[in-house]
């Protein structure tokens, strides 16, 4: 069986994520101490109690959800379920970069604790008012037709994500968010979904947090991927360090090229999808490109048991 791993990103947690999975294996029991003695968080405590405001603030989301990634991975490996290839979408691509054995465990917490510092920083440098930073979903316009709408150069909205043929998210000011959405709604764009982020994520806009973080990972090993390994930036794989480390720099004002990627996945052969984490927000999306074969959640203890019919 030919597998690959596709691993949530920010916006897949909530309190009580992997408290099932760390009752289930001592494994994961210590890979929550590691967590916790790098981050300096009790990680048990903020996965498992929350409260959900403070598990969404980006600094502290980032690392959580890594580790409810991690914790997924590790049960499957003591299951003998392992990736010949694997991504992730936005923070999801850092356990991708652990699990291709581009990062060191140790060094994936420091990274994903790091940029989320960054990012939640960034975030808190915009003002208020028509400065606020946010993102929106915009579904039922193609991703030909959105980028006709806001061409590269476009000072305060910008493509981020393209999730799905029919859904991309915008980043931008909330002046420019409020102009994007009349622009999409005169283009046919069926809603126009504000989002609950802090900051507006993949784009130019938080090109400071881009070279604060370029200047603290030049100090990082990244080695060449072992396995298949696909970016959101390019939207194919990747293949050296070198460009895992320029691609995850990159990555923080690029365009998660999530549409690309799973097209790519889904002619790689494989015969088993796992989403590797919480939630079922990447089987979602795996499901509405019609792509084969289809796309399994796997976060729970209850989800993993039932793939080797437990």
């Amino acid at each position: 069986m030919k597998t690959c791993f596709l691993y949530p990103g920010q916006g897949a947690q909530f309190p009580g994520m992997a408290r099932d999975l760390w009752e289930e294996s001592v494994q994961v029991k210590d890979l929550f101490t590691l967590a916790s003695d790098i981050t300096g968080w009790d990680m048990k405590q903020l996965l498992f109690e929350g409260p959900a405001e403070e598990l969404s603030r980006t600094d502290k989301t980032q690392p959580a959800i890594t580790l409810a990634n991690e914790a997924v991975k590790t049960v499957l490996a003591q299951r003998g379920i392992v990736s010949q290839g694997c991504a992730g979408f936005s923070l999801g691509e850092y356990a991708a970069l652990e699990d291709a054995g581009v990062l060191s465990r140790e060094d994936l917490f420091r990274l994903v604790t790091l940029r989320g510092h960054l990012m939640h920083q960034a975030g808190e440098r915009f003002g208020s008012g028509e400065d606020a930073p946010g993102m929106a979903a915009v579904i039922g316009l193609t991703a030909t037709q959105v980028d006709e709408l806001f061409p590269a150069g476009t000072e305060d909205v910008f493509p981020a994500n393209y999730n799905a043929p029919n859904q991309i998210v915008l980043a931008g000011t909330a002046a420019g968010l409020g102009r994007a959405e009349g622009l999409c709604k005169e283009a046919g764009a069926r809603r126009f979904l504000r989002l609950k982020v802090s900051g507006p994520f993949h784009s130019p806009l938080l090109d400071e947090a881009r070279k604060e973080f370029a200047e603290a990972v030049s100090h990082y090993v990244f080695n060449d991927p072992v396995k298949a390994l696909y970016s959101n930036v390019t939207g194919r794989t990747v293949s050296s360090g070198g460009e895992a480390k320029d691609l995850a720099i990159a990555q923080i004002i690029s365009p998660v090229r999530w549409v690309e990627e799973e097209n790519l996945i889904a002619k790689g052969g494989y015969d088993t999808i796992l989403e590797t984490g919480p939630g079922k927000v990447l089987t979602g999306l795996w499901k509405s490109a019609a792509l084969e074969p289809s796309c399994t959640p796997c976060g729970t203890i209850g989800e993993i048991q039932a793939l080797r019919g437990e």
